[in-house]
């Protein structure tokens, strides 16, 4: 059937924010931060929670979304303390009516009241956000999970502070992001408080509860935590011991660690592969056993903290600044660990993405394409033609200042482009690594 034409009169429908997530982010205001107070019952999965949003208007406002996922029910809603005239919900949005408009410019405080037992959001990418666990739960959000679990605008974009206050059954540890500021019990129920002051994309936002506790690991840059079952406590010494001194590492090449501290949560379950959040990355009990044979995988977490995090892309067709940056993270620790050097790890890895098909454009590669580990390794070798065309004094001073100059903020991958012409690179370097199909040779 031939497409239709897309109409953009005063009757169509506005164009998605990010075609890649055409159903997520919302127009009209940008928000600052999220106070989230939630309750959560472990044994029956049931969630009651109260978000506050402090946003300011970017254009005239009476009506606006949220992005807020179907297996919660909103059973309140007001704006500046009065109560919303009207909202509804549906397909992913709670869209909000007002009596009267807000000016441009104007902030605002949305406050909204819901419940209900959370569920993965469903999408290209499988299920992503709240999972309960054999016991507790964990948040995995990337891309689009966040509204499975508080009222949000769900786009990377979008970036606030944050904090969170979970109560939830007292034998089970919470962990959130940020920094640790209460921690009360009452009667069966512990309330644990984090405060994330640096601006955070919501997909990066998580808690994890289980049967756990904590650990402090010494390193000389950075505070480092273990929150995990004691029962892998063993494995993680030997799985995950070398962290301090890759954390030290990274540090040395990339800057600053742009955060208070860094968490490591082990789950008591097994997980298919571990996932970052801000100032966080989770493993799954399988990721500690003894052999330490997954180290690529913890060094590749860690660098997401510079590379995602503090550094998050804008839009999704440019998640190889997320994911090339990481891996090539992986060889870095390789090489500065007694290892193969990067140059070989990217010989091989060349060789093996030669051989595969060449239907992927690394800076574009569709939503279907975006987790495919060939957007990983091209992204990584793209990274390492590039230490290789300007060697490893610009190389590393240009990664210290792109780390610098766009702390916190949303790039894309002309803002790193651009900032590469200055230490020797040239479109005609660039367009065959990032626009075309057909893999480059190694400069």
């Amino acid at each position: 059937m031939k497409p239709l034409t897309p109409r953009f009169d005063s009757e169509a429908i506005e164009p998605p924010i990010d075609p890649y997530l055409p159903q997520n982010g919302n127009r009209g205001f940008k928000v600052s931060r999220y106070e989230l107070e939630l309750e959560y019952r472990v044994s029956a999965n049931r969630l009651a929670g109260k978000a506050t949003v402090s946003a300011v208007t970017v254009s005239p406002l009476q009506k606006f979304s949220l992005d807020f996922g179907p297996a919660l029910s909103a059973s309140k809603v007001t704006v500046n303390g009065s109560r919303a005239s009207k909202y509804t919900h549906r397909d992913g949005k709670l869209t909000i009516s007002l009596s009267k408009p807000l000016a441009t410019g104007a902030p605002f405080v949305v406050v909204v009241a819901y419940n209900g037992n959370p569920q993965p959001i469903r999408g290209l990418w499988g299920q992503v956000g709240w999972e309960e666990l054999t016991e507790g739960s964990l948040v995995a959000s990337q891309p689009n999970g966040a509204a499975s679990w508080f009222p949000c605008d769900d786009h990377p974009s979008s970036k606030a502070s944050y904090r969170i206050s979970i109560t939830t059954d007292s034998p089970y540890f919470a962990v959130a992001n940020g920094t640790l500021v209460r921690k009360q019990t009452k009667s069966s129920r512990t309330t644990w408080v984090y405060d994330q002051p640096e601006p955070m994309a919501s997909y990066l936002a998580t808690i994890q509860i289980g049967p756990y506790e904590k650990h402090t690991i010494q390193s000389e840059t950075v505070p480092i935590s273990a929150v995990l079952p004691s029962r892998l406590l063993p494995s993680y010494a030997h799985d995950f011991g070398r962290q301090a001194e890759m954390m030290d590492v990274f540090v040395r090449l990339y800057g600053p660690y742009p955060f208070a501290d860094y968490t490591v949560v082990v789950t008591d379950d097994e997980l298919e592969i571990p996932i970052e959040a801000q100032g966080i990355s989770t493993f799954g009990a399988n990721h500690c056993d003894g052999t330490r044979r997954y180290e690529r995988l913890v060094a590749h977490e860690l660098a997401h903290q510079w590379f995602g995090n503090s550094l998050t892309l804008g839009r999704w067709r440019d998640i190889w600044l997320h994911e090339g940056f990481a891996c090539y993270s992986e060889w870095i620790w390789s090489e500065n660990s007694g290892g193969p050097s990067a140059h070989s790890r990217a010989t091989r890895a060349h060789a093996l993405q030669a051989a595969l098909p060449m239907d992927i454009v690394l800076a574009d590669p569709g939503p279907e394409s975006m987790f495919d580990d060939r957007v990983y390794k091209r992204g990584a070798l793209a990274v390492h033609a590039l230490r290789r065309k300007v060697g490893d004094e610009k190389f590393f001073a240009l990664i210290q200042e792109w780390t610098d100059k766009f702390r916190y903020s949303t790039v894309v991958t002309a803002d790193f482009t651009d900032l590469a012409s200055r230490y020797g690179t040239t479109a005609a370097f660039w367009d065959p690594w990032l626009n075309g199909t057909r893999l480059p040779k190694m400069p």
